[in-house]
């Protein structure tokens, strides 16, 4: 009978419970309650262009950034990220309106508003958890 040469760095990992390589904290720093409030804000002003179309859904989120960006990073990055989605949501449906007269701007029009509520809740939601949140489709004007 042959026996097999066991790997003992092997069995050490095997009998070792599986941790992470780091611990979360040391990714990133405690966020405040407050930064999380200003951060979530600035992705729900985004929502005051359906009051002031194509002005109120950048300059909303542009004020609430640039009040509290110096204050809290994590605003300072979450503000970025809104700013630029919203303008990038605005550039979208501008270019929809003209292709209404061919039809398919109909349905690029419905799918921008679609997608920037859905995407915006979503952003909400994840900077009110403390996690950052980066929007897909979006042009980033302001780095």
């Amino acid at each position: 009978m042959v026996e097999k040469e066991e790997n003992p760095q092997a069995k050490e990992n095997s009998q070792q419970p599986s941790r992470p390589e780091r611990p979360e904290s040391a990714e990133q720093p405690e966020i405040t309650k407050q930064a999380r409030m200003w951060a979530m804000f600035c992705h729900l002003t985004g929502l005051a262009g359906y009051v002031m179309p194509f002005i109120g859904n950048i300059v909303a989120p542009l004020i609430v950034w640039q009040i509290k960006k110096d204050e809290y990073p994590f605003v300072d990055e979450q503000g970025k990220e809104a700013v630029n989605f919203q303008i990038s949501m605005t550039l979208y449906a501008i270019i929809s309106v003209p292709l209404i007269f061919i039809i398919i701007g109909v349905f690029l029009l419905v799918a921008v508003v679609v997608v920037d509520l859905v995407l915006l809740l979503i952003a909400a939601v994840k900077a009110n958890n403390g996690r950052s949140y980066r929007y897909p489709l979006t042009i980033r004007f302001i780095k």
